[in-house]
């Protein structure tokens, strides 16, 4: 019996990845994004995978991951977006009665403490050498934007810890352990904020004068492979999320990996994000080195 329920379960999970829906607000709001672009979505690839069921009260809820892939179309060149949802569907007596996406609050971070400009002053020292190897950050970037190295501590919202990640495996020096305020560092069971807080990161980048270090630009299209967009999506000064430049789009545009919402060759802006609000502010910051 608990066999042919999951098979019915499966089979209709199945459906509802099938059938998405086009009065789908998030889906709409990628399709005018991509208008804009003068892009189109040319296919769309998705497969769900159950990661857990519970039975209360006759209703059986399910958690499951769909990972879509879209072939988008932009002049005469295509490439593959790519992100995973994490949707929980409610069924009673077989029959569908709710599907939603489960959204993640980038504010409800429990670590408040920044990195501030008087942590830094207190690490003011000779320059920390070293040359960022973009392809390797890429290529970490590429291999882990839907999986979790287990070297590393894995966090609710991963995003900045991700970011950091390919920041570090690209050459960029860790320093100031132990103080968590300062400097940009990790060990497993311990980690500045720098490393795992997006805004902590942020002001970070904004701040280092030795080791990691980085140029704030305005233009998304002089960032490069390897670099890094802050994103501020209320527009109230603390910044939510970070991603890393993976490619660029025909029109020179950056495509970017990220964590939590575990995305890959994203359109950089995420207008299509159900975090975007019209207030979004970002900071962009390409890497500096001593190449």
């Amino acid at each position: 019996m608990k066999k042919q329920l999951a098979n019915h379960l499966q089979k209709r999970l199945d459906e509802i990845v099938g059938k998405r829906a086009a009065e789908d607000k998030k889906i709409i709001k990628k399709l005018h994004a991509l208008e804009n672009r003068k892009a189109e979505i040319v296919k769309v690839l998705a497969e769900g995978k159950v990661d857990s069921r519970e039975t209360v009260k006759d209703q059986d809820h399910l958690k499951y991951r769909v990972h879509l892939k879209y072939l988008i179309k932009q002049s005469d060149s295509f490439y593959m977006e790519e992100e995973v949802e994490r949707r929980k569907a409610c069924f009673y007596k077989g029959e569908q009665i709710d599907d939603v996406e489960m959204l993640i609050d980038f504010q409800d971070v429990k670590i408040n403490e920044e990195v501030t400009k008087e942590s830094e002053d207190l690490l003011e020292q000779s320059r920390i050498h070293y040359t960022y190897d973009r392809l390797n950050a890429v290529r970490y970037a590429e291999r882990w934007w839907n999986d979790y190295n287990p070297a590393y501590k894995k966090f609710d919202v991963d995003c900045t810890n991700f970011i950091s990640q390919c920041l570090h495996v690209g050459g960029a020096p860790m320093r100031g352990h132990p103080n968590r305020s300062a400097g940009w560092w990790h060990q497993y069971k311990n980690w500045s904020y720098s490393w795992a807080v997006a805004n902590s990161l942020r002001l970070y980048l904004q701040n280092s004068n030795t080791g990691l270090r980085a140029k704030e630009v305005n233009d998304p299209r002089a960032l490069r492979l390897g670099d890094v967009i802050c994103y501020d999506f209320q527009g109230d000064g603390r910044f939510d999320h970070n991603t890393i430049v993976t490619g660029k789009d025909p029109e020179g545009m950056p495509l970017v990996n990220a964590h939590t919402y575990n995305s890959r060759m994203r359109y950089w802006a995420y207008e299509d994000s159900t975090a975007y609000t019209p207030n979004i502010k970002y900071k962009m910051f390409t890497i500096i080195d001593d190449a």
